[in-house]
């Protein structure tokens, strides 16, 4: 990026509009590249523990932890700088799962459920994948419509209908 913004300097200087619009239009994608891989790396983290969760059917207070963190950075970073539009609308987190971290995620969380006593491929066979899924958009779905002082008690009571969510809340193991 460095070396773009001494290119613009210099594209500016010398009178080259064109050139330096073209540069300002390769930063921004850059920055917007960078913004969605931060997204990603939050969101493999959510499903992570959703993966988890469904399979070890419970809830604990480290999961729970990473699960609001994961949403409230991930609301921090998906509102632009106008804060007016988003880098990932509502209706794009299905594709965007699907198609950018879910086989991530699994692989990951292979390491993690049960010990790690099932690689990928087993995790996979047994997971209901459309549930995880749909309860990540439903966790995702809260930081369009609650402020970043809101978000975790709602994701908190949001957990609570998760398996192993009312046990967690009672504080039952």
């Amino acid at each position: 990026m460095t070396q773009e913004l001494i290119d613009l300097k210099k594209s500016i200087l010398e009178g080259r509009y064109a050139d330096a619009l073209a540069i300002v239009e390769e930063l921004e994608g850059m920055s917007k590249q960078a913004i969605l891989r931060n997204i990603q790396a939050y969101l493999r983290i959510l499903l992570i523990h959703l993966i988890k969760n469904q399979l070890e059917q419970r809830l604990t207070n480290s999961w729970v932890a990473s699960i609001r963190n994961s949403i409230r950075e991930i609301k921090k970073l998906n509102i632009k700088d106008h804060k007016k539009s988003y880098y990932i609308n509502l209706d794009e987190w299905e594709n965007f799962i699907e198609e950018e971290v879910i086989e991530d995620a699994i692989a990951d969380a292979s390491d993690e459920v049960m010990d790690g006593v099932y690689n990928q491929f087993q995790l996979a066979e047994m997971l209901d994948i459309n549930q995880i899924i749909q309860s990540a958009l439903k966790l995702l779905a809260l930081t369009y419509s609650y402020s970043a002082k809101e978000l975790p008690a709602i994701v908190a009571e949001n957990l609570t209908q998760l398996v192993g969510g009312e046990d967690w809340k009672a504080g039952r193991r």
